[in-house]
């Protein structure tokens, strides 16, 4: 079963209209490919050129890379470009030769991995960001499903949730043992291990390096480096604190969620729904699945979302600025959400255009003139009429 990604190809065939090339990064097997596929058939595309950097016979094809890529007319797509940085140099030349000709590049590390794209490539290529399967993209239905198994596709599409939760373990085991050594990373797959299976207590809590540290024997360094690793390559989000001028004392250090809720699960030991309801960290698993699904519901970028806390106890779980205003999302975990002290605070102390409270339930309502209660799948709606 394929599931079509008519969004993400609209973002991508928008995308191309002003840059020559596009770089869509997101995890391993989030449907990287599967998406290239849709849009270079969506597009119509006379002649399209494919090189799998896994494929050894492509691999050896692109040892001479302008011989192998200077002849070729139409779309050129380079798939897991991650193990060949030194392509893009090569590209750059091409581009500047051949303006006529688009380049389509897949990988499985953010920019700030790739640092060479984003410095060799600069007003030439245009992001795309991919996670797994958003709500916009499946039926309404399938809320519970999305959240428990997460977005990947072969997790999310498993014939069962035990299968499921079998394909993220292999999943986990994959990604530490061969899929951070190839991108040249040297970090003990136990030891990274260990610190992801940590982080998951964190999950919607600020990020504490100096505790974790201790409780794994390492040093405060070593901690930011196994986080940053884990961000860099989609697994984990750090959701920055809105700063601005006050005399408040504001939480200045990160909070950590699980980007995808599935792999948060499957490390927290969670197999079903019915396990889900009863663990104690079920009111977090609902605010980061939120939280991911709002910022890929309204297009969103990573340095355009914040939280923000202040250390008397007010907070917002997201914070976002659109045309020169602030908004604000809040999640709860509850049947009918009631307006607080701590809302109030927020749309008060942040001058919030609006504050939406995300809940799981079907109904929307007003709670003040700037507070509104709604489903998360009214939320790309409501974004709609202020992006």
């Amino acid at each position: 079963m394929e599931i079509k990604r008519a969004s993400r190809i609209k973002s991508l065939v928008k995308a191309f209209r002003s840059s020559p090339a596009l770089a869509i990064l997101g995890p391993r097997q989030c449907g990287k490919t599967t998406l290239a596929r849709q849009f270079s058939s969506h597009t119509k595309q006379k002649s399209v050129h494919w090189f799998d950097l896994e494929d050894p016979r492509d691999l050896a094809a692109l040892d001479n890379p302008m011989l192998a890529l200077e002849g070729l007319k139409g779309l050129v797509i380079i798939d897991e470009i991650q193990r060949r940085p030194d392509l893009f140099p090569v590209l750059r030349v091409l581009i500047d030769r051949m303006r006529d000709k688009k380049y389509l590049i897949l990988g499985s590390a953010s920019r700030d991995l790739l640092k060479q794209s984003s410095e060799t490539l600069a007003g030439r290529i245009s992001y795309h960001e991919l996670s797994g399967f958003s709500m916009d993209e499946l039926k309404r239905s399938a809320r519970e499903k999305r959240w428990l198994r997460g977005g990947f596709p072969r997790s999310f599409l498993a014939r069962s949730d035990q299968a499921s939760y079998d394909w993220r373990q292999d999943f986990i085991t994959t990604f530490l043992e061969r899929d951070i050594p190839n991108l040249g990373l040297r970090i003990p797959s136990r030891a990274l291990r260990r610190f992801w299976m940590m982080l998951a207590h964190y999950h919607g809590n600020i990020f504490n390096a100096m505790e974790i540290a201790k409780s794994l024997g390492v040093s405060y360094m070593t901690t930011g480096r196994y986080l940053d690793v884990l961000s860099g390559t989609f697994m984990v989000r750090q959701l920055q604190p809105w700063f601005y001028n006050t005399k408040k004392r504001l939480i200045k250090r990160p909070k950590i969620y699980f980007r995808d809720s599935g792999i948060f699960h499957a490390l927290s030991g969670i197999s079903t729904m019915g396990e889900l309801r009863k663990h104690p960290r079920l009111g977090a698993s609902w605010e980061g699945f939120v939280i991911e699904q709002v910022i890929n519901l309204l297009g969103l970028r990573a340095e355009e979302v914040f939280f923000w806390g202040v250390h008397t106890g007010a907070e917002c779980d997201l914070v976002f600025p659109r045309k020169g205003k602030l908004w604000g999302v809040e999640v709860k975990y509850q049947d009918a959400p009631r307006i607080t002290p701590s809302m109030r605070s927020a749309v008060q102390e942040l001058s919030l255009a609006h504050l939406w409270v995300v809940y799981p339930g079907e109904k929307s309502y007003s709670l003040d003139k700037k507070i509104t209660v709604l489903p998360m799948a009214d939320i790309q709606k409501r974004g709609r009429k202020i992006l």
